[in-house]
């Protein structure tokens, strides 16, 4: 691992939230491609997912799902339902992007994106009763058209089309399906 990257995980444990966020953007930005470096960081990454600070929770997740198309071991198979914790926390901006970042995963490979979409899908039919619980499944959906336009797959759209018939609100149903009538612009 080069000083930088170093620097950066540094970065992320500092309690001033413009240094933990120079450290956040620049292994995002370092994540982009595969890396060989991810099981260095791994471990404290899995730890921050139920820090105290709600941001080093949010990062965490973040960074674990870009890290995945790093993971040769696949750690993500074992740790991915913590990181679906973190979509249930108690503030919902840090639950919101935990659940945006997730389908990352699914680029890692088959085995990961079967269980990212099973767990998107489990996620979907278990928010019905949360307050925000349209949001969450916009994201959801959202997450999946991300997916298949990266990663064509009948079975990710089929399950995405089946979770929206299941809304019952048809304006929702109607948000929901747009998703799919539209391209989505390429990962962030």
């Amino acid at each position: 691992m080069d000083a930088l990257i170093r620097l950066y995980l540094e970065h992320l444990q500092s309690s001033d939230k413009n240094i933990r966020n120079e450290g956040y953007i620049g292994l995002l930005a370092a994540a982009e491609e595969t890396v060989n470096w991810a099981y260095e960081c791994w471990d404290a990454l899995v730890s921050d997912l139920t820090h105290s600070d709600n941001h080093r929770r949010t990062i965490a997740v973040q960074l674990l799902s870009k890290l995945a198309k790093s993971d040769p071991e696949m750690r993500i198979m074992d740790d991915f339902s913590r990181l679906l914790a973190v979509t249930r926390d108690e503030k919902f901006v840090t639950a919101r992007h935990s659940l945006q970042s997730l389908w990352q995963i699914g680029l890692a490979g088959p085995e990961q994106r079967e269980m990212l979409i099973e767990g998107l899908a489990a996620r979907y039919e278990d928010c019905i009763h949360e307050k925000n619980y349209p949001l969450i499944r916009f994201d959801i959906i959202h997450s999946m058209r991300r997916l298949y336009d990266l990663v064509p797959e009948p079975f990710i759209r089929q399950t995405a089309l089946d979770l929206i018939e299941k809304e019952a609100d048809v304006k929702y149903r109607r948000k929901y399906a747009g998703e799919w009538k539209k391209a989505v612009k390429g990962p962030s």
